[in-house]
């Protein structure tokens, strides 16, 4: 099956289905010497595991990982870094139902008419559970940005059309309770996912096909349940005249450049982490912007500022709710889906879209790396 590899240099191969053994990752490009253990991974896989609440699944698989290669007394050796995650709680009965009908807003019929069968057990490779995968390969993407100095994190900011960006606290509330009333009822919900990643500096990206904004649209897309992105003010920007949507350039003055230091200093970082990234004229690195509406990239490159990513997450399709559809045999159904299913996928995939992001940045800072000749000096001065 083709589309299964992602990335350039930090390049992945996924394998595995939601029903299968089990599923995993090959990571290629990650050179050595990152510190990087099973804890590492798990700690971003627990984020997407089901059945912590009832608002998610409650099929209950543990998704440990374990590392199988390209570590060394704790640390990366360059080579490929094989990771699997044994499938525990597979019901494949669930499904015998309606194995032979297209489910209603499933990859159940596109999968058919492209290969001529489907693993209807739980959508197989069409799953949400292949993203294990990806969230593997993402905390390693995660931890070496660290190393540079960038940070990359999500959170829901809508929930079951409930926004949670004022009085947080309560709106979760009044979602939670939403969600919980839908899945009594045999229904499901949507939302939105914010990505932010800070400390990432001007000029990571391409100038034409592979704009920056366009990779991390592709990689976001990429999520199954996923039907919108948008980077910065998004949609909104078609609303806006000139004059308000262009972010005016600012010197950052002798103060920002201490404060920064100091937050640096407070968290134990370098105080030049992108020494290789940075250029030699006067003022780069010293520009600040007045607002942040382009969403930190400009002309398909990052421009130092702020990335800002949403996506809109579908509601889950399986739902018990009676759904007309239509089987292999060509006849007119009425189905119900049994099992066990998320009445919404959005807090689990939060994870997922921080994880793509991740990887997508990565990738563009790493080929970056031989876009000028006083990088590559730079990389391999002794």
């Amino acid at each position: 099956m083709a589309g299964s590899q992602f990335g350039k240099i930090f390049h992945i191969s996924t394998f595995g289905e939601s029903h299968g053994k089990a599923l995993g990752v090959v990571v290629d490009g990650c050179p050595a010497g990152l510190s990087l253990s099973e804890e590492d991974i798990q700690e971003m896989l627990e984020r997407r595991r089901p059945g912590k609440n009832l608002k998610m699944t409650q099929r209950k698989e543990g998704d440990k990982v374990e590392i199988l290669s390209g570590i060394f007394e704790g640390k990366t050796t360059g080579t490929s870094i094989a990771m699997v995650v044994w499938n525990e709680d597979q019901r494949s009965k669930d499904y015998g139902e309606i194995a032979h009908a297209f489910r209603p807003g499933h990859a159940d019929y596109g999968f058919f008419a492209k290969y001529g069968f489907r693993d209807y057990r739980g959508g197989g490779r069409s799953s949400g559970r292949e993203t294990i995968a990806r969230v593997a390969a993402g905390a390693i993407a995660k931890k070496m940005l660290l190393e540079l100095g960038v940070s990359v994190r999500a959170k829901v900011i809508e929930l079951a059309g409930i926004s949670l960006t004022e009085d947080r606290q309560k709106a979760e509330l009044l979602a939670e309770q939403k969600i919980l009333s839908l899945r009594e009822q045999g229904d499901s919900a949507g939302g939105v996912v914010e990505c932010l990643v800070e400390g990432l500096p001007a000029g990571i990206g391409e100038p034409v096909f592979d704009k920056l904004d366009a990779s991390l649209a592709k990689a976001v897309m990429s999520i199954g349940a996923v039907k919108s992105v948008e980077i910065g003010d998004g949609i909104e920007v078609s609303k806006s005249l000139g004059s308000e949507n262009n972010d005016a350039f600012f010197l950052k003055e002798e103060k920002d450049y201490e404060s920064e230091e100091k937050e640096r200093d407070a968290a134990g970082k370098d105080s030049c982490p992108h020494s290789l990234l940075e250029g030699t004229t006067s003022f780069e690195g010293k520009l600040k912007k007045g607002s942040n509406h382009s969403g930190g990239i400009l002309g398909g490159m990052s421009d130092g500022s702020t990335i800002r990513i949403r996506a809109g997450f579908k509601p889950t399709p399986s739902i018990s709710k009676p759904q007309q559809t239509v089987n292999e045999a060509g006849e007119e159904i009425t189905i119900a889906i049994k099992g066990r299913h998320d009445p919404t996928v959005v807090e689990r995939a939060n994870v997922v879209v921080e994880a793509m992001t991740a990887l997508t940045v990565l990738d563009a800072l790493l080929e970056n790396l031989s876009a000028r000749l006083d990088y590559v000096k730079r990389a391999y001065r002794r």
